[in-house]
């Protein structure tokens, strides 16, 4: 298998068609690439710490503020895969301009925000925007790189995604309690505008123009029903809680595996009969992504859920302000970005096990902050409790930094586009369900006054899934040399 993959990369390597070269794609390159991703995950938990801020003055539900997660994070995972088609066809910068300038123009929209209806539409329209310009940053990586700049993009690809949700959360409860006019949250959104208008102007001139050599097509079909199966299963589950499980929520879900069904037979049919599907089932014969996804949706469900239940659970149950929650969440931010940037040569030294000992490491963290609450809610062992927090956040990183190589290292250059889109639709798509699943399990409990026993479960069942996941990261493959 590993033999076939390896040739099948060199030959979609020489038909790659990149305009520009590879001579010109440098470091500086690389960090305005990265500023899609960043944005993309940073907008999807800065809004956490300030949900109860943002539904305090604009008088929003329940319901409505985990659309403003939900929407945003359900809209982005429905259009990443498309998004990752459309950059191989008519050119991977092309698209990441497209997608960074509706970004830019959309949180624009959301900060100005005069009521909920509008914020809502807007972090809808921030998704699908942050669909368009995401798959294109790991798809000009492995077409526009080689060797060991690709493998040092790829992981600062891994470490700028997971540093966005801790940096987030720190900085959404900074900003949430800022005094300006109509609220410190609109910050939130308007901090992307600056990043976003700097990324639009050095990104022509220092990241090279790169599709496949030959267009697929766009799979309209295909896109249709991937779309009504993710949006099947996330918005029954984000919004069903709210409104008491009405019937249009179980149909919902009862019609997600119709979905996945005919989506499967679609895409036997079309790869068959020549042409290329929206999801082609090769992608899944690719060793890495079949045996490395099980872990990919475990670990991210699990620390979305964690960063959203975590912002909750210190402000309406320690009574403590957004700016305080924010700065709550500091040990984890500053155990990741130092061990961010030891993960790749761990991975050269101790290729997979870079993953499991993250995963260990991250349950052994909750465990431990499992036994805080359980013994001293609601005053807390702060040094026990930092001491927790720095071990979840050293071993969240070795995660994020190892998963993406690791899923990634056999997949064929010529898929790299696809390849790309359907890793980080997992990505985005757990972290969905595992704040409508869990973190609707967590507010539901907590709604009965019962806060202590909402955290210890929660905390319980995110270390129990993290035990689980390493045992299942022994069968991901090393990473292909």
């Amino acid at each position: 298998m590993t033999a076939q993959i390896t040739a099948d990369e060199k030959d979609g390597a020489a038909r790659d068609a990149t305009n520009d070269g590879r001579g010109n794609f440098g470091g500086l390159g690389v960090l305005v690439m990265l500023a899609g991703p960043f944005l993309a995950n940073l907008d999807f938990f800065i809004t956490n710490v300030a949900l109860p801020t943002i539904g305090r003055q604009l008088h929003a539900g329940p319901g409505a503020l985990e659309v403003v997660v939900a929407g945003y994070g359900t809209a982005y995972a429905v259009l990443l895969v498309t998004g990752g088609r459309l950059g191989d066809d008519y050119g991977r910068r092309r698209m990441f301009a497209m997608g960074i300038a509706a970004f830019t123009l959309t949180s624009l929209a959301a900060g100005l925000a005069p009521g909920m209806s509008v914020l809502l539409i807007a972090r809808v329209l921030q998704g699908a925007s942050a669909a368009l310009m995401t798959p294109q940053t790991l798809a000009t990586f492995h077409s526009g790189l080689t060797g060991r700049a690709q493998h040092r993009a790829v992981g600062l690809y891994a470490a700028a995604g997971g540093l966005s949700a801790v940096v987030g959360q720190l900085l959404g409860g900074a900003l949430a309690d800022v005094d300006v006019p109509g609220g410190g949250w609109r910050l939130i959104f308007l901090i992307n505008v600056p990043v976003g208008i700097t990324a639009m102007l050095l990104l022509r001139r220092t990241v090279p123009q790169t599709r496949a050599a030959q267009r697929a097509g766009l799979d309209l079909p295909g896109a249709l029903v991937l779309a009504l199966a993710i949006a099947a299963l996330l918005v029954p589950l984000t919004q069903g809680p709210s409104l008491g499980w009405p019937w249009w929520c179980w149909t919902a879900l009862a019609l997600v595996p119709v979905f996945a069904a005919v989506l499967i037979r679609m895409s036997l049919v079309a790869e068959r009969s020549g042409r290329t599907p929206l999801l082609p089932p090769s992608i899944f014969t690719v060793r890495s992504m079949r045996r490395g996804m099980p872990v990919v949706i475990g670990f991210f469900g699990v620390f979305g859920a964690f960063m959203f239940v975590f912002a909750l659970a210190v402000q309406d149950g320690l009574k403590v302000s957004a700016m305080t929650a924010g700065l709550a969440i500091t040990p984890v931010c500053v155990a990741y970005f130092a061990t961010s940037f030891l993960v790749p040569a761990l991975l050269r030294r101790l290729d997979r096990n870079v993953l499991t000992i993250g995963l260990v490491l991250q349950a052994a963290g909750l465990a431990v902050l499992l036994v805080v609450v359980m013994t001293s809610w609601p005053s807390l062992s702060i040094v026990v409790a930092v001491a927790a927090l720095v071990v979840v956040g050293i071993g969240q990183a070795l995660c994020v930094g190892s998963l993406f190589r690791l899923v990634l290292s056999e997949m064929p250059i010529r898929l790299a586009g696809v390849g790309s889109g359907v890793l980080v639709t997992s990505q985005q798509t757990a972290m969905s369900l595992g704040v409508a699943g869990l973190g609707s399990l967590f507010t539901a409990m907590a709604a009965q006054g019962t806060m202590v026993l909402a955290v210890t479960v929660t905390v319980a069942v995110f270390a129990g899934i993290s035990f689980i996941l390493a045992g299942l990261s022994r069968r991901v493959p090393r990473v292909a040399r």
